[in-house]
């Protein structure tokens, strides 16, 4: 076998003897969010219309609380996820050069730490569980200097109360080397995590496009993050719909359930944005409704197929 082999068949092994002393813990399936923010310009109540008809009863809308004048309005938010039955799992943090919480300008920094509240902010306001925080600029894969890590967790500390006031989650989310310039690996999380060492900052949300180039294994790595995982982005290994790739879903499937991540509050969240560099000018692209409909009810039907399958195990 190839070493990654030998790794899923501890992983298949684990899950089959958890199952058998755990069926109870079976009972509810993963449930599914979609990240919005890769829909482009597309109004949030098409989004809804089309998630809806997908059977999925959550979003992870897009952190577009860039300023004041910006961003969802919370009471036509309310209403339009009110007239689709769909509830907000968390808020996608964007993180560019211009709030980047590691910056060498304290400029920049401030943007971070005002953008961060009003998010949190509007979070609370919408009943989410989480707000992704990236520690470093996406879209800035070059090191500022050797300070950036402790700037990062010096400016994040400055807002991680109002984490905790909000009863909202602080889910640091590690990328890739060719996006960002630190915080790789779920075992960077845990490491920047600890540096914060605050109750508001705590958890991780894994990506399974950035782990594919970052870990050695990404069941493995799941497994790594443990209780401390509150969401999981979804690409195929092409970064496009589940299915089209080469991706093993029901190695991470089993990995998802053996840290019990069919309970309330965990998300599993498709965000198939395309390969590429950085990924950002997505979100004020113009969308194309018939490629986003494929890319939903394909990426659904898969994973519920799969995860079908991985369920009958045992």
């Amino acid at each position: 076998m190839q070493r990654f082999e030998e790794i899923n068949n501890e992983i298949h092994e684990q899950f089959i003897t958890y199952k058998q002393q755990h069926p109870d813990r079976f009972a509810p399936t993963l449930e599914l969010s979609w990240s919005n923010w890769g829909f482009g310009m597309e109004p949030l109540e098409q989004s809804l219309a089309r998630l809806s008809q997908a059977g999925i009863r959550f979003i992870e809308l897009h952190g577009n609380h860039y300023g004041e004048s910006l961003g969802y309005k919370v009471d036509v938010t309310l209403r339009i996820l009110a007239d689709y039955n769909i509830k907000v799992s968390g808020m996608c943090g964007m993180f560019s050069a211009e709030n980047d919480l590691s910056s060498n300008s304290g400029c920049a920094r401030q943007k971070a730490i005002d953008y961060l509240n009003r998010t949190i902010d509007f979070a609370a306001a919408v009943s989410a569980g989480y707000v992704l925080v990236v520690p470093g600029a996406v879209g800035r894969p070059k090191p500022y200097d050797h300070m950036e890590f402790r700037r990062s967790v010096e400016t994040l500390r400055l807002v991680a109360d109002r984490f905790v006031r909000n009863n909202i989650k602080a889910a640091i989310e590690p990328i890739r080397a060719a996006e960002v310039s630190f915080c790789h690996t779920v075992s960077d999380a845990l490491a920047y995590i600890a540096s914060v060492n605050h109750a508001g900052v705590q958890h991780i949300n894994g990506d399974v496009y950035h782990m594919l180039a970052e870990e050695r294994h990404v069941a493995q790595a799941i497994m790594q993050a443990g209780a401390r995982l509150v969401n999981i982005h979804m690409a195929d290994s092409n970064r496009q719909a589940l299915g089209e790739g080469c991706l093993d879903l029901d190695t991470i499937i089993m990995a998802l359930y053996l840290i019990n991540f069919n309970r309330p509050g965990c998300f599993v969240t498709p965000e198939p944005l395309g390969p590429g560099g950085d990924p950002y000018p997505a979100m004020y692209g113009e969308p194309d409704s018939r490629k986003l409909d494929s890319l939903v009810y394909d990426t659904v039907a898969y994973f519920r197929e799969r995860e079908e399958y991985v369920r009958s195990l045992g």
